[in-house]
């Protein structure tokens, strides 16, 4: 797919968002918003051995979501991707929808690790990339992780793990939209270097200024990037794990829904879609083709 069609697809996917935890009345859109071009990225461009129709494939590259709040844009993926039809949202996070407010390997197709409790998926994709290195399987393995989900320490007694095992079949991305559901990240609890930190543990860090800008996440996950960054930051382990930073800036105002969907599903949709119109005119003041369209 080029990136015009990968754009579409994110756009599809925000609308499935809010059109999905408004009829539910509950759900996380901020934190899926700012999570879309990673996960559509990952699913239609990166991750190989995934087919809807061959779901158990043992050699398939796998991925988990971290910050499992963020099961809407999961959802609205894996539909594009067709491991399931749109009249499923209908049932989101209904008692018997295949489709709960986190995600549930048991219920999902296409769902590798049930998650939701924070800072416990970043472990499990640390237990299934070291697996499949004991093993000799030639997956890899990805999972996203929140910012606000990183004040657990569980994130970090992960990394150390991570960089103790050399998993270079590990890659991390970081969604570091600067919100949660309390408040902003650095009036909770900040965060620091974050940066830093990842180096420290061993990790390869690649920083996308923005992360809502499918081209900059691509390249940033490309293998011939992943590979020289290996190369040059060997020391002090010989096989670095990896992480992607995604700054988020575009969809910031759409972040700050974490939690919290408005009453109605006018409201919310009158939120979006102010903040994609804001977002059309800074893009045409500049210059850019407009990414995210509008809902």
């Amino acid at each position: 797919m080029d990136i015009q069609e990968l754009q579409e697809v994110c756009r599809q996917v925000r609308r499935d968002i809010i059109i999905m935890t408004n009829k539910a009345g509950a759900g996380h859109p901020g934190g899926s918003l700012s999570a879309t071009e990673a996960l559509v990225a990952l699913y239609f461009v990166v991750m190989k051995g995934f087919d809807p129709k061959d779901d158990k494939n043992p050699n398939r590259d796998r991925f988990v979501l971290s910050k499992g709040h963020a099961a809407p844009a999961l959802y609205g993926t894996l539909c594009e991707r067709g491991y399931f039809g749109r009249e499923e949202f209908d049932h989101f996070r209904q008692l018997h929808g295949i489709l709960q407010g986190h995600p549930d390997v048991k219920k999902c197709p296409g769902v590798d690790a049930s998650t939701g409790s924070l800072g416990q998926g970043i472990s499990i994709a640390v237990g299934m990339a070291l697996g499949a290195k004991k093993t000799g399987n030639p997956c890899h393995v990805y999972t996203i992780i929140g910012d606000g989900e990183s004040q657990e320490g569980l994130v970090w007694e992960a990394s150390m793990a991570a960089a103790h095992y050399h998993l270079d079949n590990l890659t991390v991305i970081f969604d570091h939209n600067g919100l949660q559901i309390d408040g902003s990240n650095d009036e909770v609890m900040s965060l620091g270097d974050i940066q830093a930190k990842f180096k420290a543990f061993g990790y390869d860090v690649i920083d996308v200024a923005d992360g809502n800008d499918m081209q900059q996440v691509l390249d940033a996950l490309g293998e011939e990037e992943l590979t020289a960054m290996i190369l040059d930051l060997r020391e002090p382990y010989r096989t670095p794990c990896r992480l992607v930073l995604l700054e988020q800036h575009t969809m910031a105002e759409a972040a700050q829904l974490c939690g919290r969907p408005p009453k109605t599903v006018e409201a919310q949709i009158y939120r979006a879609k102010k903040m994609l119109a804001q977002q059309i005119l800074q893009r045409e003041s500049d210059g850019k083709e407009c990414v995210h369209g509008t809902v």
